[in-house]
């Protein structure tokens, strides 16, 4: 039976267990590589760098959403927005999005948004910051928040 309400969970991945990095990067291969199709270097080496913070939701033992915020210096960016299709329409990413820009702790936040997501970006305040671009053939645009 699945618990009422999906587990947050937060960490750095020097605090990840082995099973916790394989269920994140298989949820984000199984969205932006399969369902997108797009062939492209996953790992990038950011997820490991000792300020990025991993943000997910889990049940039942199951990555369903995930996210993460990266260190740029004087800014924020969140990226590797996913959620697992079966899991989609809970409002999960949303509340990942919350609470990561919560830990941006007043920063400036950026991020480059699939260019049919500009509007639900816009919902946390987020807004266009250059021209569009493509990205694994995929439009993009670059998008920032300003600290509130």
């Amino acid at each position: 039976m699945p618990a009422d309400q999906p587990t947050l969970r937060t960490a750095r991945f020097a605090d990840l267990t082995p099973f916790e990095v394989y269920a994140l990067c298989r949820l984000r291969v199984d969205v932006f590589v399969v369902e997108q199709q797009c062939p492209y270097p996953e790992l990038d080496g950011r997820d490991s760098e000792p300020a990025t913070l991993h943000l997910w939701f889990e049940e039942d033992g199951r990555v369903l959403a995930t996210i993460r915020v990266l260190d740029d210096g004087e800014t924020r960016a969140i990226g590797r927005v996913a959620t697992a299709v079966p899991a989609r329409g809970r409002g999960l990413a949303a509340r990942l999005m919350e609470e990561g820009i919560r830990l941006c702790e007043g920063r400036p936040v950026t991020l480059g948004a699939q260019a049919h997501l500009q509007g639900w970006y816009e919902r946390f305040g987020f807004r266009l910051s250059g021209p569009g671009y493509v990205e694994d053939g995929i439009p993009h645009v670059p998008m920032r928040r300003e600290p509130a």
